[in-house]
């Protein structure tokens, strides 16, 4: 017993002096991005969402976020990537254009234009991994490109015709981010994009059932996710940043409703075009022939009480949406509802976004969740542009040239002391648990060997005993003898 005392001792004094790992030794810094295409800020309003519920429980949660402008997915993806409004990336529309030839390229050809791309602004995982990380993307709107001749170290993009709605393949792509990449690949970030529920809004409208099926979809896969990353351990080392990057509302057409057709307007005349961008939503861009841009601009401006018309000089400073050559002379945009046409409507789509950043229906949802957020915590809405700034603070990396700021995010996160003190909790609790196993497994061979001793040493006092009978007897008939 005095033996087993110092040993208990001994171990106990071991178990003490152990140091407390801080979680940039554990590998603890790993990030996960998720987009989650045209989600407005309103839609678990009218679903039961309670996975998002929980996570907004678990973590924090934005009443809305602001989009750059123009509110289309490739140049508002790209804000959230790189912190810059869309007039300093340069990544100004979902499709690539060539104002010379006349060539347009749609959404899914767009991506594989790399100087679309790369035009000197990196994307956080360049970033990242030229100071030590390791990162890859899903389907994120960017990933298919190289920046100044680097790609994120494990990548893929969708294939042609991709089926973004599929429930089986959203869990697939779960179970390979968080089971091999993360784990088995060891990266430490990780971009995820869902092509819903926009898909499903354009087709059917913001205001249908089929919308709303599909935020139950969508819910249902935050579930899975978060129940994979337990799966996967990583609950104490993986921050999850799940947003969207632009809203959606309903389309105005029909009877009564003044829609907006530019052939119509008097005074405007393609002809006074060498280029255009129109037919794509709510907004659209004018490259005018030599010396015809003041009779364009003048034909325009005021023709329809729903269209914008901007000189891209004039542009309201708010919307940071002209500084920059790839944008054309004259801006065009419309109203909340409204989409612009060319010569007759051709644009058949129930829902739509592209529109004012400011207006409501255009601001997508936020949600966060990890060791490095605080918990049941509502923050004041923020810019999207500020989540770059965010997401290099949560992998402690340097940030590049951004128009992002940390100070707009700063609240959701724990401080280093509080974030200290939930480590070392952690760390104390896994090592009471692990000094509990230790010392109830020394104690179990310390029972199985002092039971064996005691047997032995029954036995042999056993043996001795009917040695010295047998002894005792002997005697006795030596002695009659």
């Amino acid at each position: 017993m005095w033996k087993l005392c110092v040993c208990l001792c001994v171990f106990a004094w071991c178990l003490h002096a152990m140091p407390l790992r801080k979680n940039n030794s554990l590998g603890c810094n790993k990030l996960l991005l998720v987009s989650f295409d045209g989600f407005r800020w309103d839609y678990d309003r009218d679903v039961e969402t309670p996975h998002l519920d929980q996570m907004a429980v678990d973590g924090v949660k934005a009443p809305y976020v602001t989009p750059a402008f123009f509110t289309m997915t490739s140049p508002t993806h790209f804000t959230i990537l790189t912190g810059k409004y869309i007039e300093n990336h340069g990544v100004i529309h979902n499709m690539w254009f060539n104002t010379s030839t006349t060539e347009k390229k749609p959404y899914y050809q767009t991506q594989f234009v790399n100087e679309w791309w790369d035009n000197g602004s990196l994307p956080i995982w360049i970033t990242a991994q030229r100071q030590g990380l390791q990162a890859g993307s899903l389907h994120f709107p960017g990933t298919a490109s190289t920046y100044d001749g680097e790609k994120a170290v494990v990548s893929e993009v969708e294939p042609r015709f991709y089926n973004y709605s599929n429930e089986t393949a959203w869990q697939q792509n779960i179970d390979k981010i968080l089971g091999v990449w993360f784990t088995e690949k060891k990266l430490d970030f990780v971009s995820l994009y869902f092509g819903e529920p926009d898909s499903t809004g354009h087709k059917y409208g913001p205001d249908s059932d089929q919308r709303r099926e599909m935020v139950k979809q969508v819910d249902r896969t935050v579930g899975y996710l978060r129940t994979s990353v337990e799966n996967n351990n990583l609950t104490q080392c993986l921050n999850i940043i799940i947003t969207a990057d632009h809203g959606m509302t309903t389309v105005h057409r029909g009877s009564g409703v003044n829609e907006i057709v530019l052939y119509k307007i008097p005074g405007f005349s393609f002809q006074d075009l060498d280029f255009h961008l129109v037919d794509y939503g709510p907004s659209g861009l004018l490259l005018p022939k030599e010396g015809r841009l003041e009779k364009v601009y003048n034909a325009l401006k005021g023709a329809h009480p729903h269209l914008h018309v901007y000189k891209k000089e004039e542009m309201p400073p708010r919307l940071h949406f002209g500084k920059n050559d790839r944008i054309l002379p004259i801006i065009l945009w419309a109203d909340l509802g409204y989409v612009i046409n060319g010569y007759f409507p051709v644009q058949t789509n129930k829902g739509e976004h592209g529109f004012d950043n400011g207006d409501m229906d255009m601001k997508p949802f936020f949600r966060a969740v990890g060791p490095a957020f605080r918990k049941n915590l509502i923050v004041e809405p923020f810019e999207t542009v500020h989540i770059y700034s965010l997401m290099c603070h949560l992998l402690g990396i340097t940030p590049d040239p951004n128009d992002g700021h940390l100070n707009a995010t700063r609240a959701m996160l724990l401080s280093s002391e509080e974030r200290g003190s939930a480590d070392n909790n952690n760390s104390i609790m896994t090592r009471v648990f692990i000094g509990f196993g230790a010392v109830s497994g020394f104690l179990l061979i310390v029972f199985v060997v002092v039971v064996t001793h005691s047997i032995i040493k029954r036995r042999k006092q056993i043996q001795r005993a009917v040695t010295c009978e047998k002894s005792d007897s002997d005697d006795k008939k030596q002695t009659s003898f």
